[in-house]
């Protein structure tokens, strides 16, 4: 049985779309914290990088020999529990895109655990020793050097 189709998304307006079409895919000032931060720590990694082939999702930092890949997520976009909003225009294509996303997030973490990866989500608005802890940790745990 095929997938149900989806009908198209559109934003409400023009100027929805041109900002929309602005918002940076990498390079995030978190993320640039982050890498900052990790690259202090003497981690080195790959930036902006599929994990596995097969997997349509290309990850904000990849420690390919550790098998962990690290996501930044932006709080709006990926509807942080803290600080995650929902527009009140146009909220049918809000709801669509947003429930899209998490399911995206859902469905990548474990493409990737099955395949034997530690995924670090990141919200953008934790402390950046805190997240840089967390992704040290999970490297070293994979890579066997101890904690």
């Amino acid at each position: 049985m095929a997938p149900k189709a989806r009908p198209p998304m559109t934003p409400s307006s023009a100027g929805v779309s041109e900002r929309m079409s602005r918002v940076r895919r990498r390079d995030t000032a978190p993320e640039l914290e982050l890498r900052s931060e990790l690259h202090r720590r003497g981690l080195r990694y790959r930036v902006d990088r599929r994990p596995l082939k097969g997997i349509p999702s290309r990850a904000d930092l990849v420690f390919g020999p550790a098998k962990v890949a690290v996501y930044v997520d932006g709080c709006f976009w990926h509807s942080c529990p803290e600080h995650g909003t929902m527009p009140r225009s146009n909220e049918a294509f809000w709801q669509d895109k947003l429930g899209r996303n998490q399911e995206r997030d859902a469905a990548v973490n474990e493409a990737l655990a099955t395949a034997g990866w530690t995924v670090v989500r990141i919200w953008e608005h934790e402390e950046i020793d805190v997240a840089a802890d967390r992704v040290e940790a999970a490297v070293r745990e994979s890579s066997g050097s101890g904690g």
